[in-house]
């Protein structure tokens, strides 16, 4: 790759994922753009490595500009919303944010010869899958409007690239967790409602409490299973998965992000406590609307695709650097 390496457009930058994969980037030697509106971001998170402009994703002059005058070659996608219960009380915000602005992005992207296209998309595009764990075939029937409108972004992406001569992977999230294990980013967004997010805040005393929603579902314990997947791992896949497009131009990939196995609420409750040594206090509490009882990836594809091979695969490493970014936000007030 050395040498052939085109500026990268990071939309959302300055958010968790946004800022992690803007690190791995870096790291790997490519020069990074960031456009965030800084609505759940930080400019802080940006490294002074990359460039930064304060900016929305549909502003399509300004995305032009930075386009053409950084020579931008890929964009990777993460500016969104991303509050499951939000979407369904206000679904018109989601489907603005998240699949019109997409529109448009993609829109810029293709008048301005983007021929790379990374897109952060979720697992729930599948809903609750008839069969865990869920393979990128399974069928896609979302149940809330967060998970229809990344589902659309990719249909448009795919149609886009079928019509256009550029071509995308969009990478379907598990449960995300963790931060940089040098510490240099984390998950820094208030009100957050992942599960390690909130269980380590509580751990610090910015919480009182851990509210466990539902003890009656199908799983070993009762309580819901997820794939927690580390946010360094995960930026690496995308980095990964440009070399990917780049080296293979006519090929566009949807992969499933996580690592194959899952952990109950309550077993990711029990690792905090032991790498906290003291006990969380758990409230338990009646199901949520459309929670799955397991959502688990079958990772063999990405395996098979791209170099990727997970290397912070450890639930208490993952609670470790959560923890150790939370004690950092809080020294800093």
């Amino acid at each position: 790759m050395t040498g052939s390496k085109p500026t990268v457009l990071v939309t959302g930058g300055a958010g968790y994922i946004g800022s992690h994969a803007v690190l791995a980037l870096l790291d790997a030697g490519w020069r990074v753009v960031v456009i965030d509106n800084l609505t759940t971001g930080f400019e802080w998170a940006v490294p002074k490595e990359a460039v930064f402009a304060k900016g929305d994703i549909a502003d399509q002059a300004l995305v032009g500009r930075l386009i053409e005058g950084h020579g931008i070659g890929a964009i990777i996608h993460f500016a969104g919303s991303i509050v499951v219960p939000e979407s369904v009380e206000n679904p018109l915000k989601y489907y603005e944010n998240n699949t019109v602005k997409s529109r448009a992005l993609i829109e810029s992207a293709v008048r301005g010869g983007v021929k790379h296209f990374i897109f952060s998309s979720t697992a729930a595009t599948y809903g609750i899958p008839e069969q865990v764990p869920v393979t990128e075939t399974a069928r896609t029937q979302p149940i809330n409007p967060y998970g229809w409108s990344k589902l659309m972004t990719e249909r448009m992406l795919a149609d886009v690239a079928f019509a256009h001569p550029i071509n995308f992977c969009a990478l379907r999230y598990f449960n995300v967790a963790g931060a940089d294990p040098r510490g240099r980013s984390g998950q820094s967004t208030a009100g957050a409602t992942h599960l390690i997010k909130v269980a380590v805040e509580t751990a610090t005393g910015k919480r009182g409490h851990v509210a466990v929603y539902g003890t009656d579902y199908e799983t070993p314990d009762g309580t819901g299973v997820r794939d927690y997947i580390h946010v360094s791992d995960l930026a690496d896949a995308h980095v990964h998965a440009l070399e990917k497009l780049i080296e293979d131009p006519s090929s566009s990939h949807i992969m499933n992000c996580g690592y194959g196995r899952g952990f109950s609420v309550l077993e990711v409750l029990d690792a905090v406590d032991r790498v906290t040594n003291m006990t969380i206090e758990r409230k338990m509490e009646p199901r949520r609307a459309g929670d799955p009882g397991s959502l688990v990836a079958d990772n063999g594809k990405i395996i098979e695709t791209l170099p990727w091979r997970p290397k912070l695969a450890d639930l208490e490493t993952i609670v470790q650097h959560a923890l150790a970014w939370e004690r950092k936000l809080a020294e800093r007030g």
